[in-house]
């Protein structure tokens, strides 16, 4: 979980600095940022006896393809979203992710999720409906980029997930640096610009290494968790995202927009008051287990070995 709270950070911090371009760069290029600059990590996940081709090597081919594929359109869609959108906007419909996961765990992976979670989930779905207002505010691209981020990144998520086996950390890294080096450099074409200020490059380069660095904390953490576990604390994006956009970005909240944000806040919260209690739960079992049956010593009623 920290490892998950600390990557959403990275992702928002990253998120700003592709706003803060304004657009002065073609969106794709933006997002090959991302695999350019992760590169940088290699040398810090290779282990001293694996190979460098084994960014390429996986040995499972399918999820390793699913994983480029959802970075390469989570990325690209989420730097457009971006520029569209303010960010407390853009994130709220990005929150919809932690849904998918919980959809896509259930029916891949076959996790078993409580009421409690659909609740959570559900309630989540109602404040970005708060946020947006379908109907009363005007739809347009940006939230259609945004919408398609959070069903990328949920796949994202999965495949991670399904590609545990995997023990080559290179390649599980790989695909999420391959993804926007082979798709967004496709796309960004001629339309490519060189940075034209060292500020400009400032910005690109704390978008990519950023948003590269948490997608290796999230490779961690989806190790460690299960995946709709790993989606939760998404929600701690949203409080970057209100900071930025009023301090940084000058674009205050209106009232709707708050309550939607509170009702997210509140789902978030939810589902992490029900995964404690039973993580408590458990734990307690286990030591009621381990004391009504405890377990006998190997030498109990055996005699001593003679001494050597």
């Amino acid at each position: 979980m920290a490892l998950a709270f600390t990557a959403y950070a990275l992702f928002s911090i990253s998120d700003a600095f592709s706003k803060l371009l304004a657009g002065s760069l073609n969106p794709f290029e933006v997002a090959f940022s991302s695999g350019v600059f992760g590169l940088l990590l290699l040398p810090f996940v290779r282990k001293p006896h694996e190979s460098y081709l084994d960014v390429f090597r996986p040995r499972q081919r399918a999820t390793w393809v699913l994983r480029a594929a959802c970075v390469f359109v989570a990325t690209a869609a989420s730097v457009k979203a971006f520029m569209l959108l303010s960010m407390p906007e853009a994130l709220s419909l990005m929150f919809l992710m932690p849904l998918f996961v919980t959809i896509l765990s259930v029916t891949l992976l076959k996790e078993k999720v409580a009421a409690w979670a659909w609740l959570a989930v559900i309630l989540g779905f109602v404040g970005v409906l708060i946020v947006l207002r379908p109907g009363v505010r005007p739809l347009n691209l940006g939230h259609l980029c945004a919408l398609t981020a959070a069903f990328a990144n949920a796949g994202s998520v999965i495949a991670y997930r399904l590609s545990s086996a995997e023990t080559v950390r290179l390649s599980l890294l790989g695909s999420s640096l391959v993804g926007p080096l082979v798709g967004d450099g496709l796309l960004m074409g001629l339309n490519a610009t060189w940075p034209a200020t060292a500020q400009a490059w400032i910005y690109l380069f704390g978008y990519g290494f950023l948003a590269a660095l948490g997608q290796l904390l999230m490779m961690l953490a989806t190790a460690r968790a299960p995946a709709n576990r790993v989606a939760l604390p998404q929600y701690s994006q949203m409080v970057w995202a209100v900071a930025f956009s009023y301090l940084l970005f000058h674009q205050p909240l209106d009232g709707w927009t708050f309550v939607g944000i509170v009702v997210l806040t509140a789902s978030g919260l939810l589902n992490w008051v029900r995964q404690r209690l039973q993580h408590e739960r458990l734990a307690i079992e286990a030591r009621l287990h381990r004391w009504e049956h405890p377990t006998p010593h190997p030498t109990a009623g055996q005699a001593s070995p003679p001494p050597r």
